[in-house]
């Protein structure tokens, strides 16, 4: 929201009033002096004006977590447990996900009340890089790497996936970077091979990696690198 418009919600003052504190250097945004009545505040912002808090602001939460499989990647859920139970609830009850993984998979997830931040690291059109190690039931095809590196096409949504990169780490097991987060890609790109997926491990998201030292269920706050490389 624009700081003037913050300001005007009070009770004490009209717009006259806001722009006025403002020209005179009497309205704070995180003590510091702000005279820009477009500046924008978000909830997080701490803002106060002719020394009266108006806006006290509220922490601002960013979380890895290391998703052991069998756990849904949902807010709540009637039947199977979710990831915002492996959090104290108080902290869980304002967090919402960056960036799901089925039922199934494990690995990197983010967890954040910053729905801006959020949005950023999910956002589709940064093709963001996404790594994953993956195991297959079967020995993967001599023409994996071309044929994901070349795209694939996915008829029922019409589109061709964007070129991918497969590192071999064994027969039936490799490291894959995606750039999108299509439903199910991983196992319909294997799909194309009739080679089905046995165990999907998200490594990283971005320039964000799975921090080693979580077990599965786990989950630690972001550093501030972390949280400013998205």
């Amino acid at each position: 929201m624009r700081l003037d418009r913050l300001l005007c919600q009070h009770p004490k003052w009209n717009r006259r009033h806001v722009l006025g504190l403002l020209v005179q250097g009497r309205v704070t945004v995180n003590e510091v002096v702000v005279t820009n009545p477009t500046h924008e505040v978000s909830a997080f912002d701490t803002v106060h004006a002719d020394g009266e808090l108006c806006q006290a602001g509220k922490p601002a939460h960013y979380l890895m977590l290391n998703k052991p499989a069998g756990i849904l990647s949902a807010t709540s859920d009637p039947v199977h447990p979710t990831v915002m139970q492996l959090l104290p609830e108080a902290l869980a009850k304002d967090l919402h996900i960056g960036g799901r993984l089925d039922r199934a998979s494990t690995g990197l997830m983010l967890l954040t009340n910053d729905g801006q931040w959020s949005r950023r690291a999910t956002d589709p059109d940064k093709r963001s890089p996404k790594v994953y190690r993956v195991t297959l039931a079967n020995p993967i095809h001599p023409d994996t790497e071309q044929v994901f590196a070349e795209g694939i096409y996915f008829p029922f949504e019409a589109i061709t996936t964007s070129p991918a990169q497969l590192e071999r780490l064994g027969e039936c097991e490799c490291r894959l970077t995606i750039y999108e987060g299509r439903y199910h890609q991983i196992k319909r790109m294997f799909g194309r091979f009739r080679n089905p997926v046995v165990a999907l491990h998200r490594e990283s998201m971005g320039a964000i990696t799975l921090d080693p030292t979580l077990a599965p269920g786990q989950y630690r706050a972001l550093t501030a690198e972390e949280i400013a490389s998205v």
